[in-house]
């Protein structure tokens, strides 16, 4: 009668950091610094603060922010007293945040001025009663602005809390919307029990690795927005470490490089275009980076883009995931990598799974494919935390679930060694004259000749052969040097039998810049719709 029952709650995951390190530092930017101590005491009245402004179990408390110590806090002071925490993309459309605070059901929204005007926009048609808590770097509050409060004076007001109590662990801990090519964006949550699980996944896959992975001895800097799946859970995972972390806060380039060179961050994830963005800002050259190990993920990471890092001494490895896994399944082979013979591609293959994952790459029957590369089909997957479904969308869950198996919606094999190698996005593949085309191999072999900043291959309606692939470029260089470069390396991987002669792209279109998705990714939508006019 007198056993624990442990519950998995996101407050547990300050119990180790409290006990071994205490003093380490957690920093944003210019704007704020602390112990985990004072993190803790921080959390506290936060929680406090959410309590008097009527927040609880059941409640639902969006943050929109840049990726701050605030936003830190609220991803444990919210699901603490039982709440769940929002994570709101600001870069979504004011329609597209609209809906999503309307199909959350916010009840209280912590919003940085920043983003003020555009919630002023939508405020009238926000259909439940909310609250508003304003956040600010040391701006001036709008006039007239009606709020609740302001953040850090809340929490100085607050009565903190000392004693959060134990709850069910699989009550909802996080929500926040993915978007599609099509339709409203679909609502992803997790459980505090999902959560930890996750962080402990993290931690004793990426923790064993000699001179790599992620440890205590590491400065965490994230570079994907903390509305991204939880900053792909990593913030979860670091604080549980008790390792240092740093918050830019605004992604800007001069500020990302000077932190890094300030607080030597030496672990850190983004997309490939953010890692693309750093490498080519002024003064780059000028930090170094022969310290800092990267995740990349979001989309596939080009070996000429690896190769770069690489010349700059980062050690990065390709990590996959999506919205729906929490994020992660895979990483690339970390130990093999220690070996400085190891062939780039082993960086950039989507890797093996991570603790207590399983992956199947299987037909449209839910059959097993045989490894080895010389068919593919869809991966599919389980592991504890992966969403239970869609919120308030029967409809998309079972399509999400069919057969018991997470579908991806991604498209690749099993390799002899039992590494997992994406070849597109099942709504990328290309088909032209009968053949399948993998966008993705495209991609990479442009990225690969001197000049392509980034590249992406895309399939275009065609009369005779059903599709036909257009590759859109940006470059540094000319683009008639370039192009001329481009399709020779095609015509010579065509002759290598490397590359079928279907899938050299007929049309090369170069643009300053490609355009991106809220979160960072290629937006091949609007590439289509720039094919087509």
């Amino acid at each position: 009668m007198s056993t624990y029952a442990y519950p998995l709650l996101i407050k547990q995951i300050l119990t180790a950091p409290l006990a071994h390190a205490p003093d380490q530092e957690i920093i944003h930017a210019e704007f704020m610094r602390y112990s985990y101590a004072g993190f803790a005491a921080r959390i506290a009245q936060a929680a406090g603060a959410l309590r008097a402004l009527g927040a609880g179990a059941g409640s639902v408390v969006a943050v929109l922010d840049w990726d701050s110590h605030r936003y830190l806090e609220s991803f444990f002071a919210v699901p603490m007293i039982g709440a769940t925490l929002h994570t709101v993309n600001v870069r979504l459309s004011p329609e597209q945040v609209l809906y999503t605070i309307n199909h959350a059901g916010d009840d209280l929204i912590l919003c940085h001025v920043d983003f003020l005007p555009m919630l002023a926009e939508i405020a009238d048609r926000i259909e439940r009663p909310y609250r508003l808590v304003v956040l600010t770097d040391g701006d001036p509050l709008p006039e007239g602005l009606a709020h609740d409060g302001e953040y850090e004076a809340l929490l100085a007001a607050a009565e903190p809390v000392t004693d959060f109590p134990d709850f069910d662990e699989t009550i909802r801990a996080t929500l926040f919307y993915t978007t599609g090519t099509t339709g409203d964006p679909k609502g992803v949550s997790y459980s505090q029990r999902q959560l930890v699980l996750h962080t402990m996944a993290v931690a004793a896959g990426l923790g064993p690795i000699p001179g790599g992975g992620l440890n205590r001895g590491d400065v965490y800097m994230p570079i994907t927005p903390l509305f991204h799946v939880h900053g792909w859970g990593i913030p979860y995972v670091a604080t549980m470490l008790g390792i240092k972390q740093v918050y830019p806060g605004r992604y800007e380039p001069a500020r990302l490089l000077r932190l890094i060179a300030d607080h030597g961050v030496t672990f850190s994830h983004c997309v490939p275009t953010i890692l693309a963005m750093l490498l080519a800002a002024p003064g780059s050259e000028e930090v170094d980076l022969s310290r800092w190990k990267m995740i990349i993920g979001g989309s596939a990471l080009p070996e000429g883009l690896a190769r770069q890092a690489l010349a700059r001494g980062i050690d990065l490895h390709t990590g996959y995931g999506m919205s729906e896994t929490c994020p992660f399944l895979t990483v690339a082979d970390m130990m093999a990598t220690r070996d400085p013979a190891a062939p780039v591609n082993l960086r950039t293959a989507t890797g093996k799974p991570a603790p207590l994952v399983q992956i199947r790459v299987v037909d449209e029957d839910m059959r097993d494919l045989p490894p080895g590369g010389a068919v593919t089909g869809e991966i599919v997957a389980r592991a504890p935390w992966l969403t239970e479904g869609y919120l308030k969308n029967p409809e998309g869950t079972e399509a999400l679930w069919r057969g018991g198996w997470l579908h991806t919606g991604d498209v690749g094999y099993l390799d002899d060694t039992g590494t997992l190698r994406i070849t597109d996005r099942l709504k990328d593949v290309i088909k032209t004259g009968g053949e399948w085309v993998s966008s993705l191999e495209l991609e990479n072999l442009a990225s690969t000749v001197p000049g392509v900043t980034e590249a992406a291959a895309i399939g275009v309606p065609d009369a005779k052969w059903g599709e036909r692939p257009v590759l859109f470029l940006a470059v540094s260089d000319g683009a008639e040097t370039v192009e001329s470069a481009i399709r020779s390396a095609f015509a010579e991987a065509v002759a290598a039998g490397a590359l079928s002669k279907w899938a050299a792209p007929d049309r090369i279109v170069f643009l300053p810049s490609l355009p991106k998705t809220s979160v960072g990714k290629l937006d091949k939508k609007a590439l289509r719709a720039e094919a087509i006019l």
